[in-house]
């Protein structure tokens, strides 16, 4: 029987990746032409892990830093939404295995500033955790978004 891997496994998993590769098929309709990074896991945590107090990054701008960083057009969307649920389930795995200092992923958000129910604990956890930190948090519709987002973000400074 095949035991499952923790979280931390799986954020540690770099499946050989990074890895640019051309944009093609259905990807460029919506993307256009050029090349995509699929980052590791473990580069997305590293971004997320840079956010200080106070701060907030989004998806989109951990993609354009990834981008950046590999030369590439463009970041994967799917990929890097992906890596960082996992980075912010193995945060978690390690602070209730007692760990002080985890990946705050608490400060990486959707598009526009939207709190993800997928991390940890849902809306609920991630909105206690920046308010916090100074964050006001919106409802807005459905969807809980950090105030003055543009002010917030670690690319405005």
């Amino acid at each position: 029987m095949r035991l499952k891997k923790s979280w931390r496994q799986k954020l540690a998993d770099g499946k050989d990746l990074p890895r640019v590769e051309k944009i093609s098929g259905k990807m460029s309709k919506r993307w256009g032409e050029g090349t995509v990074v699929i980052p590791s896991p473990l580069e997305v945590d590293e971004i997320m892990k840079r956010v200080p107090r106070g701060k907030v990054i989004t998806i989109n701008e951990i993609r354009s830093l990834l981008a950046r960083k590999h030369e590439a057009t463009i970041g994967c969307p799917l990929t890097t939404g992906i890596f960082a649920w996992i980075a912010a389930h193995a945060a978690e795995e390690e602070a209730n295995d007692g760990r002080k200092r985890i990946t705050p992923y608490w400060r990486t958000l959707k598009t526009g500033g939207i709190l993800n129910e997928k991390y940890p604990g849902g809306i609920k956890a991630q909105r206690e955790k920046l308010q916090s930190e100074g964050h006001r948090i919106l409802k807005k519709g459905g969807k809980y978004i950090v105030e003055n987002l543009r002010r917030a973000l670690i690319q405005g400074d």
